[in-house]
């Protein structure tokens, strides 16, 4: 029997041997005393790719995102970001619990112009108000299907904010995929913003961490941050190591990923009951919506599993599909089958 064709997440991925190979060899210190020189090794990477002046790891994305917030912001203090936004919908109310901050969800599928944020920004006349301190972006967009913010629209919008007294964050959990898929360099789509997130355990394939880039002053406070949450932690060398051999071998094959996903994508456009917009296949993440009629989401990812194929429900009628580096053409092909298979049924 063929294994299961996993494409809940990009997070499901497992080392490959040669990375595992990576960790045990890795060399390794008290990184909470900076000793760590793998860990120094990859902060120093990335704040070179990121164009930014440092870098600080942490055990994932979400706590990235928290500790972001705690740096820009402060308790009662609200943020403006895009739709659905991980920070809104993905991190277990940790933006309200964690930094005490609300945010105003603007725009749609993933993306919002300077209008939307002036709109959003409250007026700073009366106490009753909330000061909006934040403008945060997510590139790429995951439940607006893995969509590329234009950077045209980034820049734009990051001077607006910068002229409202507002500071920026960029969650860029996957903006290695909106490197690839841009053609752009990550120092370029970082560079409008005061802090910047990215992950390593999504499409590069590492098996944990994130990291947060900015000026020497904002990662020192992150540093802090990051212990008062738990997140500091000893012999992280062997993280770092994954990360270090994912950098350097799995980011240029992310346009393999984005292929798959623009595969399955233009099998499930063409099936009964499936509304999606293919422009929006523009990365490793396909979402689409079931039109009544057609199964529920609940009843599609069931049947599918049946039929040895991994999916996400996103909602009552909206379902996910994520490509990544454990996913072959084959499988890929075999996934999309049996979803048109379920849909035609």
């Amino acid at each position: 029997m063929n294994a299961p064709v996993d494409l809940r997440s990009d997070t499901v991925t497992r080392p490959t041997a040669a990375m595992r190979a990576a960790m045990a060899a890795a060399e390794v210190g008290d990184d909470q005393y900076g000793e760590d020189p793998t860990t120094n090794a990859l902060q120093r990477r990335c704040a070179e790719l990121l164009g930014q002046e440092a870098a600080i790891w942490l055990p994932s994305g979400t706590m990235a995102n928290q500790v972001a917030l705690r740096v820009l912001t402060r308790p009662g203090d609200e943020v403006v970001a895009a739709r659905e936004c991980h920070a809104a919908w993905h991190e277990a109310g940790g933006s309200a619990a964690n930094a005490g901050v609300q945010i105003v969800e603007v725009g749609s599928g993933g993306v919002f112009d300077v209008d939307a944020l002036d709109a959003a920004i409250k007026p700073s006349g009366l106490p009753v108000f909330p000061p909006t301190t934040l403008l945060q972006i997510e590139n790429t967009h995951n439940r607006a299907g893995g969509v590329v913010v234009p950077q045209a629209v980034v820049e734009r919008v990051c001077v607006r904010a910068r002229e409202r007294g507002l500071k920026t964050y960029l969650d860029g959990a996957r903006l290695w995929n909106a490197a690839v898929a841009s053609g752009r360099p990550e120092a370029e789509l970082a560079a409008p913003f005061d802090l910047v997130g990215v992950s390593f355990s999504k499409g590069l394939g590492a098996p944990g961490g994130s990291l947060l880039a900015g000026p020497r002053a904002l990662i020192a406070a992150a540093d802090r941050q990051r212990r008062m949450l738990g997140g500091a932690m000893r012999q992280n060398g062997i993280f770092a190591a994954a990360a270090l051999h994912a950098l350097d071998r799995h980011r240029e094959r992310l346009a393999e990923d984005h292929h798959h996903a623009r595969l399955l994508g233009e099998a499930l456009a063409g099936c009964p009951g499936v509304e999606l917009d293919l422009a929006t296949v523009q990365t490793n993440i396909v979402v689409f919506q079931l039109a009544p009629g057609a199964p529920d989401a609940a009843t599609l990812v069931a049947r599918a599993r049946e039929r040895g194929v991994l999916i996400v429900a996103f909602g009552a009628r909206t379902v996910r599909v994520v490509t990544h580096l454990d996913v072959a053409t084959a499988q890929v092909r075999r996934a999309a089958q049996v979803l048109r298979e379920l849909l035609a049924a």
